[in-house]
């Protein structure tokens, strides 16, 4: 599924099971809220604070997907077309840093 065809399933959820989109401003915090789960996570189990016993169980995938859905909905409440967009900037960043971390010595 690409971007554009994700938008229209969630905005398809929200209509059929969500009664509405929340406003932006609960979105917003929402997404901040999804991205603390995932930084959690990745703290933990990959970085160097040890991992509660009650973390163990989390799914990373189960919560980036959380992310996804919430920017997918904050890009439908606010009119954007995150296939574009994200066209774009890949666009924009493949030209600007071409060859940027090529020539990075911190990467090889």
């Amino acid at each position: 599924m690409n971007i554009e065809n994700a938008q229209k399933a969630v905005d398809a959820w929200i209509k059929e099971h969500g009664v509405r989109y929340f406003n932006e401003l609960t979105n917003m915090a929402q997404l901040t809220e999804e991205v603390g789960e995932v930084a959690r996570i990745i703290a933990r189990r990959y970085g160097e604070q040890s991992e509660k016993e009650s973390d163990r169980a989390k799914d990373l995938g189960e919560e980036l997907a959380d992310v996804v859905f919430v920017v997918l909905c904050l890009a439908n409440q606010t009119g954007i077309n995150l296939q574009e967009a994200f066209d774009k900037k890949l666009d924009l960043k493949t030209q600007r840093d071409k060859n940027r971390h090529k020539n990075n010595e911190k990467l090889k």
